[in-house]
């Protein structure tokens, strides 16, 4: 995909998040990405021409251990796009950026619609006789 199309998706997916695209380099292939409280990382992006894969990284000592999962993401089989690859970055950076948990969000509104069966007082355990 040409730079241009990499960085206006990357500028659509941050007009959604607390994101801020502050660099695009062309040359590099690198996209700068910033959001308050100081969380920070930057995208590389492949050549169209090879079979490259995108890589993340921050130069914020802060920051570098929450990117793992987006890293390993990356390097799991398959072509990855840059939305994906954000998508997991955003991920990784909620607690640094103190917002809750998307997979436990996603929990609690399961749980919400279940109902608990209460248990029947007269079941008897299996292999214990009430005599």
């Amino acid at each position: 995909m040409a730079f241009e199309a990499l960085a206006e998706a990357a500028e659509r997916w941050c007009a959604r998040t607390p994101f801020q695209l502050i660099a695009a380099e062309e040359t590099e292939r690198r996209m700068d990405f910033y959001a308050e409280p100081g969380v920070s990382f930057y995208v590389l992006c492949p050549e169209p021409s090879c079979g490259d894969n995108f890589h993340v990284w921050s130069e914020s000592e802060d920051c570098l251990p929450f990117l793992q999962l987006a890293q390993d993401y990356i390097s799991s089989c398959g072509k990855k796009t840059l939305h994906e690859i954000l998508e997991k970055v955003f991920k990784s950076f909620r607690p640094l950026l103190g917002l809750p948990d998307v997979d436990d969000d996603a929990f609690e509104e399961y749980n919400a619609d279940v109902e608990e069966e209460e248990p029947e007082a007269d079941h008897q355990q299996m292999g214990v006789s009430q005599q």
